[in-house]
């Protein structure tokens, strides 16, 4: 019964094998790595789905299978098959590389997934490690030995960064509980988490989750490594990983009970602030890639304010707001893949005449944006309306305005991708880019995705709701 619980883990670590043994064959095959990626992707996307309503508590109780992981297992499985999907042209990568590449990408994944559903402080810090130095060897990989170095370099000098930060404040928290299991934290925080020494600890311990996330102060790293990695590792990145680091955030905050008045301040400046630098750095943007990620930055600041809530509700608004997000951006990464077929970095240049080169790719990548930017009725605005509903409810109606604020600044860059898209004619001739029928079918379905789940979002609601209840 142990090992049924533990099926998508095993899975995805029986996968990552698969690609360790092809890496030691003789001679490498890109088209052979793709089609065995996509199948064992989709395959673990089927063994999350299986064992999405699995509970238990594993490995003497460090690890806990509930809705609450299983639900952001799944969200991680499918961010992996999306991103897989694109790579049947993985230009941004050395051929003899590509079954590495899958095989850190595989791992990485089964690190998030040990992540979401770690309650132990060790166990939690060991997993968070191990898909960051996934991601640092990823980022390395790129073709451009230049652009990927050097990215992959800030990334690891400020993921370490992070992470002493975060080992510092698991001492601290350590020394003033004596306490490492998050069950045990539930019941002694809101008692305690006034005193100063467990108020830093509690801080410190979230710097590592704020890396992750990109939230102000460790979002330094993201357009760097945005631009240096490959297009379809970028895309990874700025999903799945932002997945997991909600999903734990969410873990951790939510041990607090509510009680951390100092703690939901602090929660409240890095919002406005993340969201206010995302946003006014990403107007002076004209690559895209960097563009995206200083808009990553913001949405992360939007996320924040559910999980400050502090409140079933917010913890609800946030939950969907990951699904949201992993939706959005990666529509807006797949656009940047078959923009930049030759895996380049795209700027505002090439999307010029994208609505008359590729119709389909250019209403996508309209909705995305639209979407990102809270416009009605896509699956961002209700995320957003969600988030600023579950805020108001707790009294932060100041940082609801600010928010809101904020929401009217990005409708100004985020309108430039559209006028790039739909209004500016190319200097010259530029060739269409191509989706295929697999695309075109895939390219649909995210545009269909994004309107569905905003007009009709019930459904997945009432699966937050649920997950939001195994975390009590």
């Amino acid at each position: 019964m142990m090992w049924q619980q533990f099926t998508p883990e095993l899975y995805h670590f029986a996968a990552a094998l698969v690609f360790l043994g092809l890496s030691m064959t003789r001679h490498s095959n890109a088209r052979r790595d793709y089609l065995a990626a996509l199948a064992l992707a989709g395959g673990g996307l089927i063994a999350c789905l299986v064992s999405l309503r699995a509970e238990g508590v594993l490995f003497l109780s460090a690890y806990q299978v509930d809705l609450f992981s299983q639900v952001f297992k799944t969200l991680l499985s499918m961010g992996l098959f999306l991103v897989v999907a694109l790579c049947s042209e993985l230009e941004g990568v050395s051929r003899r590389w590509h079954s590495e590449f899958y095989l850190l990408l595989f791992s990485c994944t089964l690190a998030m997934m040990l992540l979401v559903s770690s309650v132990h402080l060790v166990s939690i810090y060991v997993s968070l490690e191990l898909s960051s130095y996934s991601l640092y060897v990823l980022v390395a990989l790129r073709r451009n030995t230049t652009l990927g170095t050097q990215a992959a370099l800030r990334y690891f000098l400020i993921g370490i960064f992070a992470s002493a930060v975060m080992l510092f404040g698991l001492a601290l928290l350590y020394a003033a509980t004596g306490l490492t299991y998050l069950h045990e934290l539930v019941q002694a925080l809101p008692e305690v988490i006034t005193q100063p020494l467990v108020l830093t600890a509690v801080l410190l311990t979230l710097g590592g989750f704020l890396f992750k996330l990109a939230l102000f102060p460790f979002h330094f790293w993201a357009p760097d490594v945005y631009h240096g990695a490959a297009n379809q590792l970028a895309a990874f990145i700025a999903t799945a990983s932002k997945v997991a680091a909600i999903a734990v955030l969410l873990r951790v905050v939510a041990t607090t009970g509510g009680q951390g008045t100092l703690l939901a301040d602090s929660l409240v400046a890095l919002a406005i602030v993340s969201m206010t630098v995302g946003n006014l750095a990403a107007i002076v943007q004209k690559d895209l890639k960097r563009l995206l990620a200083y808009s990553s930055i913001a949405q992360a600041g939007y996320i924040l304010i559910g999980i400050l809530c502090m409140s079933p509700e917010g913890y609800d608004a946030a939950i969907f707001y990951a699904l949201a997000l992993l939706i959005m951006k990666f529509t807006c990464f797949l656009a940047v893949v078959k923009i930049a077929a030759d895996g380049g970095n795209p700027t505002f240049e090439a999307l010029a005449g994208l609505h008359r080169r590729a119709p389909l790719l250019a209403l996508a990548l309209m909705m995305a944006v639209f979407s990102l930017a809270g416009i009605p009725p896509t699956v961002g605005f209700t995320a957003k309306f969600l988030v600023f509903a579950a805020a108001i409810r707790q009294g932060y109606l100041v940082l609801v305005l600010i928010a809101m604020f904020n929401v009217v600044i990005s409708l100004y860059y985020y309108l430039l991708i559209v006028k790039a898209a739909y209004l500016t004619e190319p200097l010259h001739a530029t060739p269409a880019p191509v989706l295929g029928p697999a695309g075109q079918l895939l390219t649909a379905g995210l545009i269909i995705a994004i309107v569905t789940a905003g007009l009709f979002p019930n459904t997945l609601i009432d699966v937050a709701r649920q997950a939001t209840l195994s975390l009590f």
